[in-house]
């Protein structure tokens, strides 16, 4: 039988782990980190169209759903290349509540039809013990 794949991520990093049954340890496999870019490379807050803190502010704010959004889209190709060599069967995917719907769109139909189960919750930071207790006890069972 192949391993469940469970997948724990929120919009700055995507921890995938593997488990042979419902009784064993999650094995973390891999771990993507996205690098978003660094405030110096952002657009300059003090041009001329950006009058007021409000603009400054918003445009902050669709800069970082622009990187969630491609986050989610390189998470998304992962979990489609892995899925065509055949490296899981079942996928279990615990994310922060916005990337999950990112996620959720950028997911191939192919994909979707191996989730086993999903959670919107951000608890990527958690142990592998801790990540556990919020998953189903079906879990490849």
């Amino acid at each position: 039988m192949k391993s469940a794949w469970i997948l724990v991520a929120d919009s700055n990093q995507a921890r995938i782990f593997s488990a042979e049954n419902s009784k064993a340890d999650l094995i973390e496999i891999e771990q993507l980190l996205h690098v978003t870019e660094t405030d110096s490379d952002l657009p300059n807050t003090n041009d001329a169209v950006q009058t007021t803190a409000g603009s400054a502010l918003i445009d902050e704010s669709v800069h970082k759903e622009q990187e969630a959004i491609h986050f989610a889209l390189r998470v998304a190709n992962h979990l489609t290349d892995e899925l065509n060599q055949n490296k899981y069967e079942q996928l279990f995917i615990i994310a922060a509540p916005a990337f999950l719907g990112h996620l959720r769109k950028a997911l191939s139909t192919r994909v979707e039809k191996h989730i086993s189960f999903s959670l919107g919750k951000n608890i990527v930071a958690l142990t592998p013990k801790e990540i556990r207790t919020y998953l189903p006890l079906s879990l490849a069972s």
